[in-house]
């Protein structure tokens, strides 16, 4: 007999919620899932990252800040494989992401999610097909799995009901929330977000940052921040890192930070988003 479809799944009516996988547990918190020395990209004669060092372990959630046009998403995309470096080592997940080979960095990323700042949402699927894009392409899990799945991440943002919905049908907020979703759809180790209130008004950005911090506490996951808006990605940080430069200017709490006496760092995070601070 012939398997349903993945698409003919999805134009059905949802199976019963199944409860999803618990928490990890605390024996795996604080491990290091992230760590980069010397980390350097330029383009052309422009140097963009001149030396990074970083380091993030299991549970925490780290906001790298910065002014526009510093390297922030730079930085990301080559952390996730997506860029590859000039010069510099990362271990990602345990893994020296430099040394191996494509096949076992696909494996890699997928244990790894990733939160466009431009939605990065396919115009021609569903809300419910792009939210099980990653599962899918995967390919271990049975087209009624996937669809349960789905349905339990859009619930977790707070959108149960628009998985027939095609994405511009939805507010930039809507699809920021879909793209989380998407990223949390293999229950990732890791997950980057790239500017993920870029475009958004104030109280729509705090929603989502808010959100990042409920889904993050529901898994006990890692993430990696960037943004340039402080005022509202306080309540999802743990501790930040300010790239100035091409390099790290400063690293640790708010706490330490509003304990600084750096003019620069007291600009980010006294004044909001530091747009004066470094400007040309």
């Amino acid at each position: 007999m012939t398997q349903p479809s993945f698409r003919d799944t999805f134009a059905q009516d949802m199976p019963p919620m199944q409860a999803g996988p618990g928490p990890r547990t605390a024996k795996q918190l604080g491990d290091v899932v992230l760590r980069v020395r010397g980390l350097k990209k330029n383009f052309g004669d422009a140097v963009v990252l001149d030396g990074i060092d970083f380091e993030m372990r299991a549970g925490e959630v780290v906001g790298v800040i910065g002014p526009g046009g510093v390297g922030k998403s730079v930085f990301v995309k080559i952390c996730c494989g997506l860029l590859e470096p000039d010069d510099g080592a990362i271990e990602l997940l345990g893994q020296d992401l430099l040394a191996i080979d494509q096949k076992s960095k696909q494996r890699l990323r997928e244990r790894v999610g990733l939160v466009f700042q431009n939605y990065a949402l396919f115009d021609f699927m569903t809300v419910g097909e792009n939210v099980a894009f990653p599962m899918v392409q995967r390919g271990t899990a049975k087209p009624d799995e996937i669809l349960v799945k789905v349905q339990e991440r859009l619930a977790e943002v707070d959108l149960p009901n628009v998985r027939h919905l095609m994405p511009n049908e939805l507010s930039g907020g809507m699809k920021k929330r879909v793209g989380l979703a998407r990223a949390n759809i293999n229950d990732p180790e890791l997950i980057f977000f790239d500017d993920p209130t870029a475009g958004l008004d104030p109280v729509t950005s705090s929603k989502i940052f808010n959100l990042i911090r409920r889904t993050q506490a529901q898994r006990n996951s890692t993430c990696l921040v960037i943004s340039h808006d402080i005022d509202r990605m306080r309540p999802a940080c743990d501790r930040y890192v300010l790239l100035l430069d091409g390099r790290v200017h400063f690293r640790g709490t708010e706490t330490d930070a509003m304990r600084s006496q750096d003019p620069i760092v007291q600009e980010f995070f006294r004044k909001g988003d530091g747009s004066k601070a470094g400007a040309a």
